[in-house]
């Protein structure tokens, strides 16, 4: 009868070692992952103002989340969940992080544009999301030019 552990599954349980080191990452990329970082932050604070709407902390007895819309009602619990999400895949610098607050910062444009009555036109909103998004955008192509000489 053989041992249930051989020496050479002992070897394959050491360290994983990154082959690259800090200075490998260009600066750009670095830009890029502290304003992803800087995102998480005011996604998690969008997030947990979302939900103190839903909980009722902080607003005045006439504007507690039952005596709202509808529409208002689901797009601040749609933002309540996102809004956390994205922080956290942000924070990650995970791909998946900026897919969701690429999706966040979308279906905030998109009803700030097209469904005014809901939150309230805010161009002020609008337009800071767009310039956020545009800035993104600008950094990642930085970054990946960075990446292909």
């Amino acid at each position: 009868m053989s041992e249930p552990f051989a020496s050479d599954d002992l070897q394959s349980l050491e360290p994983v070692y990154e082959q690259t080191s800090e200075q490998d990452v260009g600066r750009w990329t670095r830009r890029l992952v502290l304003f992803l970082r800087v995102m998480a932050g005011f996604s998690m604070l969008k997030g947990l103002y979302h939900w103190s709407r839903v909980c009722g902390i902080g607003v005045d007895s006439s504007d507690v989340f039952q005596f709202h819309s509808i529409a208002w009602q689901a797009a601040t619990v749609f933002f309540a969940v996102i809004d956390l999400v994205a922080a956290v895949g942000l924070w990650l610098a995970a791909a998946w992080g900026a897919v969701i607050w690429l999706t966040a910062i979308a279906s905030m444009l998109a009803l700030e544009i097209f469904f005014p009555q809901v939150f309230g036109a805010s161009l002020m909103t609008g337009a800071l999301e767009g310039g956020l998004l545009a800035l993104y955008l600008w950094l990642a192509l930085k970054s990946a030019q960075e990446q292909w000489p």
